[in-house]
Parts: C-alpha cells; sequence; structure tokens
C-alpha cells in the first residue's frame, strides 16, 4: 500500500511496492511545471528523505501533468541577475546540489518523460540514471535563445551522454528536439505510447533494482572526461565555434559561450565542470542580451495571457471562417485557418481569383511536404477544408468572415455591405485592412457593433502577429470571437483601439519616413540597408520596401498622410514616389531599389541597381557620408516620437504589448528587447536630446510633452502601472 511521504505545492513523493518510492511533479494552480524557487526547496527536502532511508531501493519519476517540466521559472530571473554575478551563482548552486544528490543517491533513478522537458527540466532529467520518453515528448536546451546557456549540468552532462557533435547541436541551437531524435541521439533508453510510459519506467526501475541494468555504469559514463584526443576535440570544438558565430550573428553571443564552456571543461570531472559552467552563465547574465531577451519573454507571457482572458469570454468558438478576396493574402489566410482544422470558405467574384487562392495555399502546403513537414495525404485534407466559392451560399454558414480584398475604402465598404447580407446573426465581420479606419468602414455596416479589424501581415504563414482593430461600435464580444479565433490560428495577438494605420504601419511610416529625408539629404541607401541590418533589423528599409511592394507603400503612405499630415506631410518628390511613378515595385516587378534575378531555386536575388542613382539624382542633395550613429538615429527617432503617441492616445494598452507587436509585427530586433524596452535603456533624458539634435528636421523628431516629462522625472516606460482595465498610468 502506498504512503504519503512528502506533499509539497510543486512535487509530493510517495512510496510503492518493494521499497520502491515515486516522485511526482504537480505545480498547484498552474497548467505546466517549473523549477521555481519552491520547487528547488521542495526537491532538496525530498531529497534529504531519500537519501536518509536506505531501504529505498529505486526512485521512480513522473509529472502529474501532460507534460513534464518547461523549464526554470524565467519570471525569476531579472531579480537573480540583476542582483549580480555572485548572487547568480549562487542561484545555480542551490538546484546543481539536487541534481549532484539525484546522481549520487544510493539506489536506481528513473524518470518517465512526458510532453515537454526542456530547460531545467532536461537537465534534471540528464541527472537521472534512465530517461524514458512518451512518443510525444519533446526534449531541448533552449537557453541561449534567452542569452544564457544552461546553468543546471547540462553544458557538463549532455556532451558525455550523447556525443560532442550532438550536444553542440542541441544546446547552440536552442531548438526542441521530438522523442525519436532524443532516442536515436541516446538522450533517450526507450520511446513508448503515452498510455504505457509509468508502466515502462517502472518495469525500467525494477530492472535495476534486480541488477539486470546496471545504473552504475551510466553514473560512470557522465563523471569522466569527454573522450576525445587534444587535436581531435581542438578540431571539434573550433569548427563548431566558427560555424556557430556565423548562424548566431554578432549581436547573439551565448551559442559561441556555451561551446567555449564544454570545451574548456572537457577534461574534467564533475564540480570544477559545474564551477566553469555558473561561471559562464553569470557572465552572459549580466549582457545587455539577456536581460532584453529575458524581458521579452516575460512581456509575450504577459500578452499571451491577455490574449487567452479575451478569448475566453467569447460566447462560442469559431467552427467556420470565411474569407472575401481569394489573392496571395486571401489564401494565405485559408491556408492558415485549413490548417488548423478550421474549414473555411474562400469566395471571390472571378475564378481567376479562386485559382490564385488555391494555389497560394498549395504552394505553401507542398514548402512543407518537401521539408518533410507534411505528407501528402495530409497536405489533401488541408486544401479539402477550403471551399472555393463564386457566391455568398457557403459565407451564410460562417461564424467569423475575413474581408481580403483590394485596399480600397469604396471597394472594401461595397464588399462589406454586401457580405453583411448573408452573414447569419451572431457571425463577426472582420477586415483585413491594414491601414484604412475600422469605424470609417463600419458607416457602411447596419451591425457595426460585429465589426472588427483583423490585420494579418504577408505572408501569412510566417507572420506571428494579427492586429484586432476596434472600432467605435465593436463590441467586447466580437473582439472576443476574433482574439479567439486568432489564437486558433496560431497567431500572437494585440488588441489597439482604431486609427489610422492602427499600430504596427503607423508607427512603420515614420521610420519610412527617416529613411526618405536621409536618402533626400545624399545617404546611399544600400549604405542605410547595412546600417540598419548590423543594428539588428532583419532587412533594411530600402530591401523592405522591395519586399513589401513600392506601390503598397505608395498607398498606404497617401492614407497614413492625411491622417496626420502636421507630422507627416512632406514638401519634396520621395524616392519611394519616384520608384512607384517608374513602376519600379520591388520584388514583384524584378525592379525596385535593387534588380532581382531567381536563383536556383527560384527565389528572387538581390543585385545592385545603378540605375535608380540617375533616377534619384535630380530630386537629392549630392552624396555624402553619414556616420552609422547619424543614419541609426535619424531612422530610429521618428519611430519612437510615434509610438510613444499611440500608447499616450490608448492605440496600445501597454509598453509591452506594444513591444511584442513590433517584434512580431515588424522584426524589430529581439536582442534590443523591444523598442520601450531599447529606449529605456538607452535613458529618456538621452533620447530627448538626440532627438533635438534633430528638431530642424521637423515634427516627428519632435517628443511629446508627456514624454519629456517622464524624462525629467528619470522615469521609465516599462515601470508604468497596468490599471484593471490593462492601461497604464
Amino acid at each position: 500500500m502506498s504512503e504519503m511521504l512528502f506533499q509539497g505545492e510543486t512535487l509530493c513523493l510517495q512510496s510503492l511496492d518493494n521499497g520502491l518510492v515515486e516522485l511526482c511533479f504537480d505545480l498547484q494552480g498552474a497548467s505546466v511545471n517549473k523549477f521555481s524557487l519552491q520547487t528547488v526547496s521542495e526537491l532538496s527536502q525530498v531529497l534529504t528523505l531519500i537519501e536518509s532511508d536506505k531501504g529505498i531501493a529505486g526512485l521512480l519519476i513522473f509529472s502529474a501533468k501532460k507534460t513534464f517540466i518547461v523549464g526554470a521559472d524565467i519570471t525569476e530571473f531579472s531579480a537573480v541577475f540583476s542582483a549580480g554575478p555572485e548572487h547568480v551563482v549562487a542561484h545555480l548552486a542551490k538546484n546543481n546540489q539536487n541534481f549532484n544528490r539525484i546522481e549520487d543517491l544510493h539506489c536506481p533513478t528513473v524518470v518517465a518523460i512526458a510532453g515537454f522537458a526542456l530547460g531545467g527540466g532536461m537537465e534534471f532529467c540528464l541527472a537521472c540514471d534512465y530517461r524514458i520518453g512518451s512518443d510525444d515528448a519533446v526534449l531541448g536546451q533552449p537557453e541561449v535563445k534567452l542569452g544564457i546557456i544552461p546553468g543546471w549540468g547540462g553544458t557538463y552532462r549532455l556532451p558525455r551522454l550523447c556525443g560532442l557533435d550532438t550536444a553542440v547541436d542541441w544546446i547552440a541551437s536552442g531548438r526542441d528536439q521530438k522523442s525519436d531524435v532524443a532516442l536515436k541521439c541516446g538522450v533517450l533508453d526507450a520511446v513508448v505510447a503515452g498510455d504505457q510510459l509509468r508502466r515502462a519506467a517502472l518495469h525500467t526501475l525494477n530492472e535495476c533494482v534486480a541488477g539486470r541494468f546496471d545504473y552504475t555504469a551510466r553514473r560512470k559514463q557522465k563523471s569522466t572526461p569527454l573522450q576525445h584526443c587534444d587535436i581531435e576535440a581542438m578540431l571539434a570544438f573550433e569548427s563548431s565555434k566558427a560555424f556557430v558565430a556565423a548562424q548566431a550573428g554578432r549581436h547573439y553571443p551565448a551559442p559561441v559561450a556555451a561551446i567555449k564552456t564544454m570545451q574548456k571543461a572537457a577534461g574534467m570531472l564533475r564540480s570544477q565542470a559545474l564551477a566553469v559552467e555558473a561561471e559562464a552563465f553569470a557572465k552572459m547574465a549580466q549582457t545587455e542580451v539577456a536581460q532584453s531577451l529575458v524581458a521579452l519573454f516575460v512581456r509575450d507571457q504577459y500578452m499571451s495571457k491577455k490574449a487567452k482572458t479575451l478569448a475566453a469570454q467569447a460566447s462560442c468558438s469559431v467552427s467556420r471562417a470565411g474569407i472575401l478576396g481569394a489573392g496571395i493574402m486571401g489564401g494565405g489566410v485559408a491556408y492558415q485557418a485549413a490548417l488548423r482544422n478550421v474549414p473555411v470558405v474562400m469566395k471571390d467574384v472571378a475564378q481567376l481569383g479562386l485559382n490564385l487562392g488555391l494555389s497560394e495555399a498549395a504552394k505553401i502546403l507542398s514548402s512543407r511536404v518537401k521539408r518533410g513537414r507534411m505528407t501528402p495525404d495530409a497536405m489533401a485534407q488541408v486544401l479539402n477544408r477550403i471551399e472555393p466559392t463564386l457566391d455568398y451560399a457557403g459565407i451564410s454558414r460562417a461564424d467569423l468572415v475575413v474581408e481580403a480584398v483590394v485596399e480600397s475604402l469604396d471597394v472594401k465598404a461595397s464588399v462589406l455591405a454586401e457580405a453583411e447580407q448573408s452573414l447569419s446573426k451572431g457571425a463577426v465581420l472582420a477586415s483585413n485592412t491594414s491601414t484604412i479606419s475600422i469605424t470609417a468602414l463600419a458607416k457602411s455596416l447596419q451591425r457595426p457593433e460585429q465589426f472588427c479589424g483583423m490585420h494579418f501581415f504577408n505572408p501569412v504563414h510566417r507572420m506571428p502577429l494579427v492586429e484586432v482593430i476596434r472600432g467605435e461600435k465593436t463590441t467586447d464580444e466580437t473582439i472576443a470571437k476574433t482574439v479567439a479565433f486568432a489564437l486558433q490560428l496560431g497567431k500572437k495577438v494585440v488588441v489597439v483601439n482604431d486609427c489610422a494605420g492602427f499600430l504596427i504601419n503607423r508607427v512603420l511610416f515614420p521610420y519610412f519616413a527617416g529613411f526618405t529625408m536621409l536618402v533626400r539629404d545624399g545617404a546611399d541607401y544600400r549604405h542605410i540597408d547595412k546600417v540598419m541590418q548590423r543594428w539588428g533589423w532583419p532587412m533594411g528599409p530600402a530591401y523592405l520596401l522591395d519586399v513589401v511592394g513600392v506601390d503598397t507603400a505608395e498607398h498606404a503612405e497617401k492614407v497614413i498622410t492625411a491622417a496626420y499630415p502636421e507630422r507627416m506631410g512632406r514638401e519634396f518628390t520621395s524616392c519611394i514616389d519616384l520608384l512607384y511613378q517608374k513602376k519600379r515595385l520591388g520584388q514583384k516587378t524584378g525592379a525596385g531599389f535593387y534588380n532581382y534575378i531567381s536563383d536556383t531555386k527560384g527565389k528572387p536575388e538581390q543585385v545592385p541597381a545603378d540605375e535608380v542613382f540617375e533616377l534619384l539624382r535630380p530630386h537629392v542633395v549630392p552624396r555624402r557620408d553619414f556616420s552609422d550613429d547619424e543614419i541609426i538615429t535619424r531612422m530610429m527617432v521618428p519611430m519612437v516620437t510615434e509610438l510613444v503617441r499611440c500608447l499616450e492616445e490608448g492605440v496600445v494598452a501597454t509598453p509591452a504589448e506594444a513591444d511584442m507587436a513590433l517584434v512580431y509585427g515588424l522584426g524589430f530586433p529581439p536582442f534590443r528587447g523591444g523598442l520601450f524596452h531599447w529606449l529605456d535603456s538607452m535613458g529618456l533624458k538621452a533620447f530627448c536630446q538626440q532627438a533635438d539634435l534633430l528638431s530642424a528636421l521637423g515634427p516627428l523628431y519632435k517628443p511629446t510633452d508627456a514624454l519629456r516629462n517622464m524624462a525629467a522625472a528619470d522615469s521609465r516606460y516599462h515601470d508604468l502601472k497596468v490599471d484593471d482595465k490593462g492601461g497604464v498610468s
């Protein structure tokens, strides 16, 4: 008969038959287990109980939840990191002692792994003698994604368990690894069906107790130096560092630091190796990159929780969706819905449009099949969920309909009004407009309260963000249902209030304005692109305009300029205007700021376009050099001042959501922690001083009065309090 030996808030220990005991992780009031300070403390208490009872013959470990342990409690990191390196090392030591004690127990240990075992969760598993995984198990060391390295023995145990190459790949990439891969690499000892997991783990433990499995040999394998000769090890480590450094880029030092840590500790025993790891971890924890990425993780959790809370308020879920307009964007949305098991009706006025939408979905799916991420049968099932139609009959069965026709107020208003007549009583109608006011579009509708914006970003299947836009008459139920649908599609969601450009495009076009003024003033747009890419953007502004489409940018700019003429208006012919007039529209036409030719895979490859300089010459001042700092400041100040206005006007509710939206919607450099985080890090006083030096460039370079007041008070945006309604004060 089992007996409860320990019951805590995060785990419990109970006896089983034949001298076995079972440790169960079960964080109370949470859906997943984390290695919080409380977990570390309770694990230490449990280990003391086990160590004191020599009659215990074996330890079985599993989770009461669907997933094992997702890692450390990252919300605790900021306080730990800010206390300094010595405090970080002391923090790591507490759980390193626990894991060492598990590895040194007088009895064998077997862990049953279902779902995720990541970061500290995986490091716990590495300390056990045998690891049995369910077929849905996912293991990984994602610490480098937070700008740090494994700190609870991952750099020590993993290479000794599965070899240097596998350890470097797992740790330096930070990628999750499925159970079949983990089994092949030797990280898992067996993989079984989920309903057989506990039985298989218990069988393994009994085999250890009976002496048929030599668990002591496993421990010896992890306690010795890496088995490489000096030359072999040097070649392996040095080639890995060079490759990983090129892959990670200069803004992300953690992957190379992890390899250096493994290299330094290769010939060491456990205590020395863990000390080396802790020192390297503490060093990474003090970097701005780690602090930014940890802050970003916490804000992402806040954004996701807020979206889920909103979605839970919806009276019903979306079981069938509709798409109006079957172009590339409509096809992309249809694909995303069908992929996530939501049947979708795709309506267009012409068969050619339907063919284009279906072709877009098929192209994306074919790419998944080619990469081995989907079978042809699964592809067929997804395509079968997309119902093409030339009439509104199918739309009447949809719970939510997304309009994705041409970006024109008149066209959209007409299509929306016509479609509304076919909708069921409770259906939500949403527009995928990128710039046009939702309140203005709602004027053509009989039920404006059931209408909102649902702005996807192109390409839909790659861009994670969806902006859900609330119009003047949009109800909470409409917002809740739309947010729930976006989450169904696997998207990140930010809810914003209506204005021209909403949040993302409203702050993007001041950035483009900074670019066009630099070109006007004699800057080489190719140099601007290089500087902004080195700063961390995935692509420079000229290249981004080519990818977005110069015609799309020209149209959106007109809408935003009309809404904010005092800041966005200009009295010169911009480089965007000039390319648009010459029909150099970017990648879609093979010519924009750059020329494009297809590579061997059919993808557009960028090549220089000297003719653009001849086109610009009559409209810009003679070429002159700008320093990198000048370019960065002139590009970023307008984006910051407009984002500040969006927060002050209530377009976006919190700095956290604004930061995450720009990361997910624009590719703002994650290692900088978001735009408000970057502003806080720079200091508001320093920012205002930079902006004032550029005041002659116009109102876009003028900080708001509220920003100046915060600067005078030495305040920070991420110190603002969030009220009960999600706003800041």
